[in-house]
Parts: C-alpha cells; structure tokens; sequence
C-alpha cells in the first residue's frame, strides 16, 4: 500500500525562506484554562513575531501519558502547524525548553 506525502513549500517572504514545520508539545495539566491558553499563545506569538505564520493550532485536551513526566501522568497535548524562517528553529526550542508549564515539545520540519 502507498502511502501519500504531504506537499510542502518553501515560502520566500521578505527574503527569508519559511519550511513548514509541525510542533506538537505538552503542557502541564494542572495549569488553568487561561494559562493554557497564554502559552499557547505565546507559542504562536513567537512564530509570528519572528516573521512566521501559522497553519493550524490544535489543541487534543488533557490525556494519559505514556510514562510520568515530572511528576506528571497527564498532559495538555497542542498539536501546531507553521511556516517559519529555519534560523528561528533553535530559539523557539530553547524558548519551550526554559518554559516551566512546556514539560515537553518535539519540533519536526516537514520535508519535500
């Protein structure tokens, strides 16, 4: 059985050239609504700030881990999809990384 690939482009806006890319990252569960949503935001405030824009943002709601994770045997999990400049990449990685409520992320670039 084949499988299909999915398209992707490189866009050149302004001179940068934005890959698709696709996030998902886990939050912590015991956050409220609001602060779900603040980060978020931040996420996609940062993505746009640095020239990106972005594709969709789902948001899969609280579910089971796989193993604990700092305590945690819940997670808020945030799937995101984004355009944005590839010098950026590493940034926004750290930025998550430094988050305390982001117990963790897994940043993919979408490829041809």
């Amino acid at each position: 059985m084949a499988t299909k690939k999915k398209q992707t482009q490189t866009v050149d806006v302004e001179g940068n050239q934005l890959r698709d890319y696709e996030m998902v990252f886990i939050v912590n569960p015991e956050i409220s609504d609001e602060a779900l949503e603040t980060t978020v935001n931040s996420v996609s405030n940062f993505v746009t700030g640095k020239g990106g824009a972005i594709s969709s943002i789902d948001m899969w709601g609280k579910r089971r881990l796989a193993y604990p994770l700092s305590r945690f045997s819940e997670g808020n999990y945030v799937l995101a999809q984004f355009k944005m400049d590839p010098a950026w990449s590493k940034e926004l990685e750290t930025t998550l990384h430094i988050s305390e409520d982001v117990l963790r992320h897994l940043l993919i670039r979408l490829s041809d």
